[in-house]
């Protein structure tokens, strides 16, 4: 026996098919079905150069292998070839490509600081922190006693400026309207037992003005109150305290806020007056005070 026989079969190479392959397999039918390169383009997607190309076998022009490999199993439906034996065509005829090199990550070698590194480096972090601290944080800790004392009188006084202010005008409208009272009607004489509320009451003319409102809060527990007339006026605007019995009146209507409607008791005109629920929003009220 020779080398030749003792050879097995399956290592003969194999034998390349011969005839029309991948994309020219799909050509030819397609030219035996009379259909026309730009009907295929059009179920494909593609230009009908890309198309030319496919039945050519020019794959590269159609991007990575996954696009190719999915335009010629669709041909392949379209012109009824099986897909199988066009997808073996492929594989034969990039046999070289189907392989990819071997690529290896290359590993970097470490590179250690040398000592004069890290020193020149502490270095430079020192006489930089020594600096700041010479030429900015000295200099404003130095500073800084000396800017605090005069800021805190100015902003002190303006405060208490401005309370003994709304004092004043509270104070002034009070006596304007006392004193117009006492112009108008002669002073009564008045018991020393009457409460504080009796007496506010009496000092009230009994008729109202023409378009005025007259207005007459008796405070049952602490209530921020703002009242203003129809001009804009401001007749109160203060917090109210417990005890304490306001009357106002000015043009018609006034508008009047409560920011604890349940602590007030009110008077207009003369006569007791209820807030409705419509005026109310949860402990605070807002009401248009008309005239009679």
């Amino acid at each position: 026996m020779n080398d030749e026989t003792d050879k097995p079969e399956e290592d003969a190479p194999e034998a390349e098919p011969q005839g029309p392959r991948g994309g020219e397999r799909l050509a030819e039918a397609r030219r035996e079905r009379q259909i026309s390169v730009l009907e295929i383009a059009k179920e494909l997607h593609l230009d009908e150069p890309k198309v030319r190309a496919l039945e050519r076998n020019d794959f590269d022009i159609l991007g990575a292998p996954v696009f190719a490999k999915g335009h010629l199993r669709k041909y392949s439906q379209l012109v009824g070839v099986d897909h199988e034996d066009v997808l073996t065509d492929y594989y034969r005829l990039t046999r070289s490509q189907s392989i990819p090199p071997v690529v290896t990550a290359r590993i970097r070698p470490k590179r250690d600081l040398s000592p004069g590194a890290w020193i020149a480096g502490i270095v430079v972090i020192l006489v930089a922190g020594l600096g700041y601290w010479l030429f900015v944080a000295q200099p404003f800790a130095s500073e800084e006693p000396v800017n605090q004392t005069p800021v805190a009188t100015p902003v002190e006084v303006q405060t208490e400026d401005e309370t003994l202010s709304d004092e004043a005008d509270v104070a002034s409208d009070e006596e304007q309207a006392v004193a117009a009272v006492e112009e108008a009607q002669p002073p009564a004489t008045q018991e020393p037992d009457l409460p504080q509320a009796d007496v506010a009451e009496s000092l009230l003319p009994a008729v109202v003005a023409e378009g005025d409102v007259r207005l007459s809060i008796t405070f049952m527990g602490d209530c921020w109150t703002e009242i203003f007339d129809a001009n804009g006026q401001r007749l109160f605007f203060d917090m109210g305290r417990t005890g304490r019995t306001v009357n106002v009146s000015g043009r018609s209507p006034l508008s009047v806020l409560f920011g604890d409607a349940d602590n007030v008791s009110l008077r207009v005109n003369g006569s007791d007056f209820a807030i409705a629920d419509a005026d109310r929003r949860g402990r605070t009220a807002r009401l248009m005070l008309h005239a009679p």
